[in-house]
Parts: structure tokens; C-alpha cells; sequence
């Protein structure tokens, strides 16, 4: 088996591709460390038992792994990319039903305006930042404050503020003239 890697715009994070399907069903799952895994997925939990992985993101076709400021990818990628490889050639599940995000409620009145924002996430945000190894969601709107989560490489990127401020704030605030701000949610 053949697993592709790609750098990230977060040194601590590399974005490795299997060539085949990850998440399935699930979409984008964010383990921010390996007590969050709590026997939702059997790879994050090996991933985790590595010296240095410090964070874990799936989406439907990458996994992410971020780690620790004192490891050196020259030790750590060759056992991720081990670990990734068993689990894969194993035929495991690679995570167990129940792992999605949580949003907030929406007020009545505001179906449209969330619509509006999670095709603009889908359509135009999401694959740019899936490139880089990291998903953003929606989490919730309420009176024109968007709240969005960065995941995978984008939630420990330095750039990640400045990407929804600068990027994703302007454009949906372009076309949704409703939206008064974009605020991030940390996990």
C-alpha cells in the first residue's frame, strides 16, 4: 500500500493520503488529543500511542497528524505512516458511528441565512482548506455572528485567525449582507 504525504501550512502537521476512503459517513472528525478518541476510532487510538502525535484529523480521504514542538518528522513520519498502513491493509473500521461535530440551535427565522452559509462553507471555503489538511464547520449563527471551528492543521496554524477574519468573514459577509462577524470556537 502506497500512502501519499503532503506538508501543511502548520509545520506540526502533515496530511497523509491513503488513496481510498477514511471517514466514510462520519465526515471530518477532530480528535485535539487521545482522550477525545474514547474508542471512537481504533487509528486515532494507535496514532495515538506514538511518542509526539498530539492531534489527529480525519476527513473523507486524508488523515492529519500534528505533533508535538519537540519531535522531528524524520522519527515520527515513518511510524505514522506504519501505523496508517496496518490499520488500512487490517480492513478495520476506521471510526465508529457517533463521532459528529455539534452545532447550536437556530433561531427561528434565521433557516435561510444558515443555509446560506453552510453552501458557502461547502462550496467555496471547505476544499481550499481540506487542501491544506484541515476542515473548518459550522457550529452556529445568531444575530449575524458566525461561529465556525478551524480542525486539523488550520486549528493550530498561525494563520488560521487571520484566514477567517480576512477570507471567510469578507466572503460571506459579501454575500450574505446579515452577517455582522465571523467568531472562532476553539474546541
Amino acid at each position: 500500500m502506497f500512502i501519499e504525504t503532503e506538508g501543511t501550512p502548520n509545520p506540526n502537521t502533515l496530511k497523509f493520503l491513503p488513496g481510498r476512503d477514511v471517514t466514510g459517513e462520519a465526515g471530518t472528525i477532530d480528535f485535539i488529543d487521545a482522550d477525545a478518541v474514547s474508542g471512537r476510532s481504533l487509528l486515532a487510538e494507535a496514532l495515538f500511542e506514538l511518542p509526539g502525535v498530539s492531534r489527529v484529523f480525519m476527513g473523507s480521504d486524508f488523515v492529519s497528524v500534528t505533533k508535538a514542538d519537540s519531535e522531528d518528522w524524520s522519527e515520527l513520519k515513518p511510524l505514522v505512516l506504519s501505523s496508517l498502513v496496518d490499520h488500512f491493509v487490517s480492513g478495520r473500521p476506521t471510526v465508529e458511528a457517533g463521532a459528529a461535530s455539534v452545532e447550536d440551535p437556530v433561531a427561528p427565522g434565521d433557516e435561510e441565512i444558515v443555509q446560506q452559509i453552510k453552501e458557502l462553507l461547502e462550496t467555496r471555503v471547505r476544499p481550499a482548506v481540506a487542501s491544506d489538511g484541515g476542515d473548518i464547520v459550522f457550529r452556529g449563527y445568531r444575530e449575524g455572528i458566525v461561529r465556525l471551528s478551524m480542525q486539523g492543521a488550520c486549528s493550530g496554524c498561525p494563520s488560521s485567525g487571520a484566514t477567517l477574519k480576512h477570507g471567510v468573514e469578507n466572503m460571506l459577509r459579501h454575500y450574505v449582507p446579515e452577517i455582522v462577524s465571523v467568531e472562532q470556537v476553539v474546541d
